[in-house]
């Protein structure tokens, strides 16, 4: 097959302190840069366009509408799919080189491997955290519930695993990982209710321990010391508090 051209999609919103390790990772491999802001009110629009991204500004509705909405905005089919608090590793980046030189499949999924507090985490449940992030998009579109959005391909698409990790730098300490756990189990509530979705005995009770079970002990968390600990604790709490918060505001 002939080389291909990539579309590099990143959404943000008040990413000055990410944006540029991001886009960096990128240049070698992007055909397009397109930063779609939902209305930053810090450095992040003049920072991407400083390394040639083209900025679109559209009103954040969700984080599966915004990534679909810059997916419709692309230029080319090939899209590489980025967070601005992600970026490609050295070996990921070769990968996706040769990608571009015989591309032979429809989609790529590729490891993440996540940053919390300071230290790499490969232990629990963050890793492998096998992502989908270049695809071509008449064969796949982001879908999920919110805010954690997947890549979901038609049937007939073929997948492919790269080689290399996809860097994720999550949080740089306790207070905001707290925080994080608490506006995102604030937004699945929403959208489950939405969803018209009912809160069971199992969900509140059954399931956050066996999180906390299947990522500290079976996933081997515990080798990640009092991060993976204090990992796998926010994980069962935030499926606690998504369903708790569904259970207030039903009644």
């Amino acid at each position: 097959m002939s080389a291909i051209k990539i579309s590099v999609t990143i959404i943000t919103y008040n990413e000055e302190a990410h944006i540029s390790r991001c886009l960096d990772s990128v240049s070698d491999v992007a055909d397009e840069i397109l930063v779609v802001d939902s209305h930053s009110t810090d450095r992040t629009r003049e920072i991407a366009e400083s390394h040639g991204a083209k900025i679109i500004i559209n009103d954040f509705k969700g984080h599966i509408q915004q990534k679909n909405f810059a997916v419709d905005q692309a230029k080319y089919d090939f899209i590489l799919s980025l967070d601005a608090d992600e970026a490609l590793s050295v070996d990921l980046i070769q990968s996706i080189l040769m990608v571009k030189n015989q591309e032979t499949t429809d989609a790529y999924q590729c490891n993440r491997l996540n940053n919390f507090c300071g230290r790499w985490i490969k232990h629990g449940l963050w890793y492998p955290d096998r992502k989908i992030r270049l695809f071509d998009r008449k064969l796949g579109r982001w879908g999920g519930t919110n805010p954690h959005d997947k890549v979901i391909l038609k049937p007939e698409a073929t997948l492919q695993k790269l080689k290399g990790d996809l860097l994720h730098y999550t949080v740089s300490s306790v207070r905001e990982y707290i925080g994080q756990v608490n506006k995102f189990s604030s937004i699945q509530a929403t959208e489950l209710l939405q969803r018209k979705k009912r809160v069971s005995f199992f969900h509140l009770y059954i399931k956050p321990p066996y999180k906390f079970i299947l990522a500290y002990f079976f996933r081997l968390g515990f080798l990640d010391g009092w991060r993976g600990f204090c990992i796998a604790s926010g994980q069962a709490w935030g499926i606690y508090l998504r369903y708790v918060k569904m259970k207030g505001h039903s009644k």
